[in-house]
């Protein structure tokens, strides 16, 4: 028996002691964009590795999502946008709520991530919606969300109540921005998860919101797949945790890329007076390191999304999703014993010859975002997404970008 006991509390530890949904996140307010445009982030961690885009028609509004690839029909969604121009994403807390033994944590946010796009336009919308509820409402989440109409606004919520932050107001946002790991402000002092995550997050969006840095592809790179660890004072780009110096293995430890990631998406909003449908979701599937960001756009979505992002009917999975998935499984290759997925391979991510996945995906990324952002300025002169040229971007970039895969790693994503 006491063997028996020995071995639960050596499993505890190993697969418990850290949260596994462990997202991180940040709202942004058009006052510190350089276009004016606000922006919504979400890195998703959770133990479904395949995630793809999906279209839901049905409800006030129409709109598309990120969901669990393994799932035929979906009532959960965990970050999305709709016809109306309202975003929205949530992060796990794990300080606002005590829950009771065998009750899931944040049980309803899924759900009312997807009723939220189903019915609200605007940021009061959803307040609307939570005053309402019927409590307890089995939420604990910090959800972020974003409007056509310039709002953007974090909600700190809980079973029985929440606290909103707005990131238009210096009170709140004092840099215009509101960042969020695993715990709440709201909440228990001290208490959660992700405080060192939140201390790189906050530290890298507080010098971008002062020097206007803050895009999609600033954010992709600088913080989706940032290899900063603040306590420790370190960063893996630098080159010193490489070989020779190294044997090019570290450990999986509070960077805001997890092994564990399974999407990174920056939702870019309109400025007041736009159209909603000009809202654009940057996606990237997958493990961000070993993955490449594409845009979608709910209008239009109803003839067919990127044919990367889309769960394919007969694998079951996105093949962006599924390429990133089986390159991140060569970079997390140790298996030998308990614990030991929690070392990776630095060096097949990134090394001094500038092989590593994301050295050479960084470039691929950088042609999507040139194929896309002179359509997207036509689209905003003109003041209206035009379909036909959008489906012939969709094509364009996933032909490259399914080219460019297996023209680099012809191996690693066949087998």
């Amino acid at each position: 028996m006491k063997k028996f006991l020995l071995f639960f509390l050596l499993v505890s530890i190993t697969y418990f002691s850290t949260p596994l949904f462990a997202c991180t996140s940040a709202v942004i307010s058009g006052k510190v964009t350089p276009d004016g445009r606000p922006l919504l982030w979400k890195n998703r961690d959770t133990d479904f590795p395949q995630n793809s885009v999906k279209y839901f028609q049905g409800g006030r509004y129409s709109f598309i999502a990120i969901v669990n690839s393994v799932e035929e029909h979906p009532t959960e969604v965990w970050m999305g946008t709709n016809s109306a121009g309202f975003s929205i994403m949530n992060t796990q807390s794990y300080n606002l709520v005590d829950v009771k033994p065998g009750e899931e944590r944040g049980e309803a946010n899924g759900r009312v991530l997807r009723r939220a796009l189903e019915i609200c336009a605007t940021v009061e919308d959803f307040r609307h919606l939570l005053d309402t509820i019927t409590k307890p409402s089995l939420i604990e989440a910090n959800i972020g969300v974003i409007d056509a109409q310039g709002g953007a606004s974090m909600f700190e919520v809980g079973y029985d109540k929440y606290t909103l932050f707005d990131a238009n107001n210096p009170k709140d946002a004092p840099c215009g921005y509101i960042a969020r790991t695993n715990f709440s402000f709201s909440g228990k002092v001290n208490e959660g998860a992700g405080y060192v995550r939140f201390m790189q997050e906050d530290k890298t969006l507080m010098q971008a919101s002062a020097t206007g840095e803050l895009t999609p592809k600033w954010i992709f790179t600088e913080l989706s797949r940032s290899f900063t660890n603040p306590l420790l004072g370190i960063d893996l780009r630098t080159g010193n945790y490489n070989r020779p110096k190294t044997n090019g293995w570290f450990v999986d430890q509070d960077f805001i890329p997890r092994s564990s990631t399974a999407s990174s998406v920056v939702v870019q909003g309109v400025k007041p007076g736009e159209r909603a449908e000009l809202t654009t979701m940057w996606t990237i599937l997958g493990y961000p390191p070993t993955g490449v960001a594409v845009p979608v756009w709910v209008k239009g979505a109803n003839h067919g999304l990127p044919r990367l992002l889309a769960r394919d009917e007969k694998t079951k999975v996105s093949p962006l999703a599924d390429w990133s998935v089986k390159l991140a499984q060569h970079v997390f290759s140790y298996k030998q014993g308990m614990g030991s997925g929690r070392y990776f391979n630095w060096e097949m991510l990134y090394n001094a010859e500038h092989t590593g996945y994301m050295q050479k995906l960084a470039p691929v990324e950088e042609e999507v975002f040139q194929l896309t952002l002179p359509v997207v300025q036509l689209w905003r002169e003109r003041g209206s997404v035009d379909t036909k040229e959008m489906q012939s971007l969709y094509e364009r970039i996933s032909t490259f970008v399914e080219h460019k895969y297996l023209e680099l790693f012809p191996i690693d994503i066949v087998n």
